[in-house]
This record gives structure tokens, sequence and C-alpha cells, in this order.
């Protein structure tokens, strides 16, 4: 896809060639040179941004083009391609419910095994209507174990372990997810302490669960602390941090055992008793399907994920991906190694280095080059802009301008001193531009503690910064670019 792009590319300039263009469309910033725009900005760290003519590639204004930056969440664009690439756009992720026995009368001679396809959109609701085809194919008890298999892909306990515990963004990966991998904890102070609630809250089904459990206790720090206990998810939580009430999505560390609970829970509300789940290592043969949910088209999957920017469903699609290539990663690190192989040989992306499928850890590296010469290849197969999402013109208020000139289709990008922005702005005439944005300001990162909670201190304005600067550039290339 990039082998023209990247031509055009070859000779990226490291600053702007152009000389300053005449106030246009009332954008008094769009006159000054990119190199103003940036020392007005006072960002500190690196950037590094270009922006090409969609069509064909060629680069029209560019600073440190060439430099590797953190690309965050940009990173599932790339993502994207290459589960396209090597799944299609129709692609179904199925959950299946097997009897590995006979069923007679009701009663199943044998075990029932809940198969994990990895589908990353699984939630309560869908195993709610599962569990009620289950009891339409006529099955109301079982004489063996109730297993549960997700082997199709590997079982990994967080995407990434340098963020905080408690992070609801960063959970276990598995080839059986549920609820993205979260589990919701409630609670309400009452009279003696806090009743505590531990759910998979979905839209129509809120069963409690047991696997993840929350204790309050004295003290000041850390707000969250994690143990693997007895098989479950243990937390506890600050008392002082509480409050009144409150709730909060918390990372699962044990899907499988996670979704089998609700299952189990579910099958109850069916008449459908099972014991307690067992993990099973391999795949039942010639076991008789009994019932089946396929996910939505990947397309689809896609588009919800580059929209809501979903870790889980990143990781999920492109460990898939990968598999289907025909490696078998036994984790996200070497899967992503084989994305980035991928993408320098497909992409031209050839410095692309990438530890993940998500952009959440902070090791991967992409330049603005690159990812210009991505989205021109993309472009040019219809593939990226019908999924990425529309992202509004704003002031720098943060307001919605509407009817604004210039629309954006883009992906975000964001960490702890890491932002990024990259996709297609139609401007004025209707030219359609590709642009890349990446900044990092690795030595302040590398400073954040876990006293620091959320958010550490400077974070928040030093993003608003970059995303200030964004919006002048893009005001720039909207009123250059026009006509």
């Amino acid at each position: 896809m990039g082998s023209a792009a990247g031509a055009a590319m070859a000779g990226a300039p490291l600053s702007s060639v152009r000389p300053p263009l005449r106030d246009a469309d009332g954008f008094g910033r769009a006159a000054r040179t990119i190199d103003q725009l940036v020392a007005e900005a006072k960002l500190s760290g690196k950037i590094g941004f270009a922006v090409a003519d969609a069509a064909t590639g060629e680069i029209l204004e560019a600073k440190n083009p060439l430099l590797p930056l953190p690309p965050a969440s940009v990173t599932k664009a790339i993502t994207a391609l290459y589960a396209l690439d090597r799944l299609g756009p129709d692609y179904r992720f199925r959950t299946r419910l097997v009897a590995d026995g006979v069923l007679e009368n009701g009663r199943l001679r044998g075990d029932l095994v809940l198969m994990g396809g990895g589908d990353p959109t699984l939630d309560t609701d869908a195993l709610g209507e599962m569990a009620s085809q289950l009891k339409a194919a006529g099955l109301r008890e079982i004489t063996g174990a109730f297993r549960v298999h997700s082997r199709v892909l590997p079982t990994i306990s967080a995407i990434d372990p340098g963020q905080p515990e408690h992070a609801g963004y960063n959970p276990a990966v598995s080839g059986l997810n549920l609820n993205f991998n979260r589990v919701r904890c409630e609670w309400k102070r009452e009279p003696g302490g806090y009743a505590l609630k531990m759910d998979a809250r979905a839209h129509k089904y809120s069963p409690q669960v047991a696997i993840a459990r929350m204790t309050v206790v004295e003290r000041d720090m850390p707000v969250y602390t994690y143990a693997d206990q007895g098989g479950a998810d243990q937390w506890t939580v600050a008392r002082p941090a509480l409050g009144k009430a409150g709730s909060r999505w918390l990372p699962v560390r044990k899907p499988e055992l996670y979704a089998a609970e609700v299952f189990q829970t579910l099958a109850r509300s069916h008449g459908i008793q099972l014991p307690q789940a067992e993990l099973a290592e391999t795949a039942p043969d010639g076991a008789r399907v009994l019932v089946e949910r396929q996910s939505e088209p990947l397309r689809d999957i896609l588009r919800d994920m580059l929209k809501w920017s979903t870790n889980l469903t990143a990781e999920v699609v492109g460990l898939t991906a990968t598999a289907a290539g025909g490696a078998r990663p036994a984790g996200l690190r070497g899967s992503a190694q084989a994305m980035t192989a991928w993408a320098r040989d497909a992409l031209g992306a050839r410095k692309a280095v990438f530890v993940d499928h998500s952009g959440l850890g902070e090791a991967s590296r992409l330049t603005a080059s690159d990812m210009v010469m991505a989205l021109a290849g993309a472009r040019r197969a219809g593939l990226l802009p019908p999924i990425l999402k529309d992202i509004p013109m704003r002031n720098e208020a943060g307001d919605v301008i509407e009817n604004h000139p210039v629309k954006i289709r883009a992906k975000t990008g964001t960490l702890h001193f890491v932002s990024a922005l990259a996709g297609y702005m139609t401007v004025p005439g209707g030219r359609e531009l590709a642009f890349a944005f990446l900044s990092a300001d690795m030595d302040r990162r590398s400073l954040i503690s876990d006293a620091d909670g959320d958010t550490p201190p400077g974070a928040r304005r030093w993003t608003s910064a970059s995303r200030k600067l964004q919006l002048r550039l893009i005001e720039r290339w909207g009123t250059t670019y026009s006509g």
C-alpha cells in the first residue's frame, strides 16, 4: 500500500521549506511558519509531524518527520490495517457452547465446554442470550464437568505491566474475554462501614461475581492494591478515597474464570445447574455445537475500537491477525514484532517498532513520515477513512466550532506526557490531506511515580499545550492547502 507514498516521502525535509503565507479565512495563526507555531507552544520534549496530499503521498510540510516517537493509541490505526489485511473486513469471532458427550432427554452425559474464540466484544448480555439458547437446545443438567477453553489466544495478565494495577484500560487478554475484561465495583457508605458490590454489568444483566473481591482498609496511600488470592482477584481500597458513594471499573486478571462464573449464574437463572468451572487445556474432538454466537464483522469492531480506543480490542485483533499469518506468539511483544515486520513490508514504515497492538506500551516508536505514508496508502486502498472517527474542530477554549470548513477523520493517542494525532483532513475546495503529529516528553514521563495517582503533576497542562499546537497546525494546513 505504501510504495507510491514511500517514494514521495523519501526526501522529507526536516522543517518547512515553504514561506509564510497570507492570512486567510480569519485564521491569524495560519500565516505563521511552523517554527513560529512550535516556538509559541512552548511544549517541552520532542515533536515530529508531517502533512501530505492523501491522493499522491506528496509531502507538503514537515518538521522532524523521521524522528521516532511513541505513537500511543495512534498505534490502533496500524493495528486496524494489520487485522484487515490478515483477517478481512468480514471476519467474525465465534463463541461456542459444545457438548463433549451424549445429550438425551435434557441430560448431557459428559462435559459442557464454553469455548472462547477471542471475541473482544462479548458481554454479559451476550452470555445471557447463549444461556437462553442452551435451554432452548434442550439442556437441563450435565453429569460431567463444566469447562472453559481459551487457548485460541495466549492468556496475558495485563497489557502493560508498567501501568497502574487498578487501571481499567489495562486488563488481561485471553481467548475468552468478557465486558472488555473489566468488573464494576460499586460502594455506598452505611452505618458502620461501606456496602460493596462487584458485578459484571451490561445493559440487561448485572450478576454479582466472587472472582473479584474488594476490601476497604484504613490507609491513605496507595488508593488500590491487588493480589492473586485463592484463585480470585483480591483488591483493597483506601477508605478516605471512597466518599459517600460511587463506582469504578477495575481490570480482570482471570478472564476465563470471570466469564465462566457469569455464565454459570445466567445458566442457573434458566434452570441449568452447572458445577464450578475448570480450565480446559485442549479443545474436545468431535464435540457437538449446541450454541454459537458470532460477533459483528471485523470492520464494525474496528470502527468502534478506533472511536472508543479500546485497548483490549486492539490486542485481541492484533493477536488474532498474527495467528492468521501462521505464527503462535506466546505474548504481546512477539505478536507486535510480527506486526512491526508487516508494517515495514506492507506500509513502508521503515522505522516502526511496536511492543503491543494498542499503543499502551511507551516503548513503541513511529515516525510522522511513516504514519503519513501508511495513511496515504490506506486511503488509496479505501481501508481507513470509512472507519476513523470524525473529530470536530474546536476553539482554544475547547468549544466545538459548528460548520467548520475543515473536516477531520483521525485517531488520537494520549499517555502521560505523550500526545499524538493522525488521520485525514478535507480542506475548503475538497482536497484531502493525510497528516501525523507526534509529541513526547519522555524525561518528564520517566519521573512519574505511584504516589502521583491517576494524573501526574503537569501532565494535563502539557497535554493541553500539545493539543493546542495540533489545532494551530491544522488551522494552518486548512488555509495553506485549500482551494
